[in-house]
């Protein structure tokens, strides 16, 4: 599948994955940021796409940042919906305990393209039966 980029930063690398078969597409700081302990910031990418319909992109963390600096995604996923057409922020944390400077050009999360069933809710007086019933958080043990 191809998905139409626009990168209104031409000076960034161009979107791509790290080694053939990634699931991820590498999303990149447009602008130094430097992320405090407990804070988060909106991060531009500098690119804009066109997901198709039926699909959407998940802004997904980097293993990398998470394992040494304690980076995540804020609203991680993020969702990028198919009709979204601008730029690409990333809302990052820093769970670390001292602060992280992530410089222009670093990899700072990943895309996932994935497909999307358009669920239709509908109305009904009552839910089928299901083994696992209303049991949540927590309720299957450790």
């Amino acid at each position: 599948m191809k998905i139409p980029v626009l990168r209104l930063d031409p000076e960034l690398p161009e979107p791509s994955r790290a080694h053939p078969g990634d699931a991820g597409i590498d999303l990149r700081a447009r602008v130094d940021t430097l992320l405090a302990a407990g804070k988060w910031a909106m991060i531009p990418t500098g690119i804009a796409v066109a997901i198709p319909a039926g699909y959407a992109g998940l802004v997904a963390p980097r293993s990398g940042l998470a394992a040494r600096n304690g980076i995540s995604v804020v609203n991680g996923p993020g969702v990028v919906d198919a009709g979204f057409r601008g730029e690409i922020n990333v809302i990052l944390i820093n769970h670390g305990g001292e602060e992280i400077t992530l410089r222009r050009g670093d990899r700072i999360a990943q895309l996932l393209v994935v497909p999307i069933a358009e669920a239709i809710m509908v109305e009904v007086e009552a839910l089928p039966e299901s083994q696992r019933g209303a049991g949540g958080f927590g309720s299957s043990g450790i």
